[in-house]
């Protein structure tokens, strides 16, 4: 199964440690993830169900680049981590 990882700045609301999942997308893979922790659907995604712009997810080392794309296919031993993006000057 693919395994979420959170950032620590989440622990408040999402579980301690990584999360497998029972998913074929990254679209799954979060809403299975929100499953069990709905609190940090509205950390990570937008009111219109998109990533949020200060959030960045890299599935198996891969920055996504296309914030749209939670169609984009996961393999059973993907490895998706979820973060806050750094942005500034």
């Amino acid at each position: 199964m693919p395994t979420i990882h959170v950032t620590s700045h989440l622990r408040h609301v999402a579980p301690a440690g990584p999360m497998p999942v029972d998913a074929a997308t990254l679209g799954g893979a979060l809403d299975a993830y929100f499953a069990t922790a709905p609190r940090v659907r509205s950390y990570i995604l937008d009111d219109q169900g998109r990533l949020r712009r200060h959030v960045a997810v890299f599935i198996d080392g891969e920055l996504l680049l296309d914030k749209k794309d939670l169609g984009r296919r996961v393999a059973p031993n993907s490895e998706i981590y979820v973060m806050q993006a750094l942005s500034g000057g």
